[in-house]
């Protein structure tokens, strides 16, 4: 007798999570996570002797100015930046219809409003 539709699903999922319990789990670098054991020097350069300077490389320099004139380029472009804000994009639009309707937009106290004066208890 042949195996029926269920039957048949369900030997194919126990094959399927029996072979993945044997291989281990699976990771996406098809394979163990790999370590590199600390070899005790800072990026990997001996300390030099006492005396003895360190010989930049060539792109050190170049590295530096692209990375750092960069940040000054966006602090600068950042701080001269123009002020899109919907916010004062709708306060001079409500002055000029304001004006154009004949209206103040600044408030201005009555002249015959009487300053408090400090009670003394």
């Amino acid at each position: 007798m042949p195996p029926t539709h269920p039957q048949l699903l369900r030997a194919l999922h126990a094959t399927r999570s029996h072979s993945r319990a044997i291989v281990g789990p699976r990771f996406a670098s098809h394979g163990a996570p790999h370590y590199n054991e600390p070899g005790g020097w800072l990026f990997g350069e001996k300390p030099l002797p006492p005396g003895q300077k360190r010989v930049k490389e060539e792109w050190e320099n170049i590295w530096y100015v692209g990375m750092f004139g960069t940040m000054l380029a966006a602090a600068v472009l950042l701080y001269y930046k123009p002020d899109t804000s919907i916010q004062t994009w709708a306060l001079k639009e409500a002055k000029q219809r304001m004006e154009a309707r004949g209206e103040k937009y600044k408030y201005e106290p009555p002249p015959s409003s009487p300053s408090p004066s400090p009670s003394s208890s």
